[in-house]
């Protein structure tokens, strides 16, 4: 896997390209000099271990024959404030999911993704305590 980086103008602005081609805008915090022109980088941790788990979860409830019409996710992740560096210590990954749905079958598909093919929570998971919780409507 290759990530391209480039700095866009001045300060901490960022553009990043993976192997699809296609651009992420990354910059920092305006109180260290940033102008909020893209996600900042512990964003997008947050960003890459929902994602990474929402397509574990697509795919194990389609083997599981489950109806899902449409799935989101909120997380939140809590950070050592003050501390360098200021990891992560606590990430919930609360799941909105669309469809006629079996609870049981959606709770086992987020534990899977979680606790077994997440690579991203596996990461994420040495150094912050990980929950899940999720809502059908």
């Amino acid at each position: 896997m290759k990530v391209e980086l480039d700095r866009i103008g001045a300060e901490f602005h960022f553009s990043a390209v993976g192997a699809a081609g296609v651009p992420v805008d990354i910059d920092a915090a305006e109180s260290i000099g940033g102008q909020n022109a893209g996600a900042r980088p512990m964003e997008l941790l947050l960003m890459g271990i929902g994602s990474c788990s929402a397509i574990d979860v697509i795919q194990i409830l389609k083997k599981q024959k489950q109806e899902l019409k449409d799935i989101s996710l909120t997380i939140k992740g809590m950070r050592k404030e003050g501390q360098i560096p200021s990891v992560f210590t606590k990430i919930n990954l609360h799941f909105i999911l669309k469809g006629d749905l079996s609870p049981k079958k959606v709770k086992r598909a987020i534990f899977l993704s979680v606790e077994k093919y997440c690579s991203a929570a596996t990461m994420l998971a040495k150094t912050a305590e990980i929950t899940y919780s999720f809502e059908i409507r």
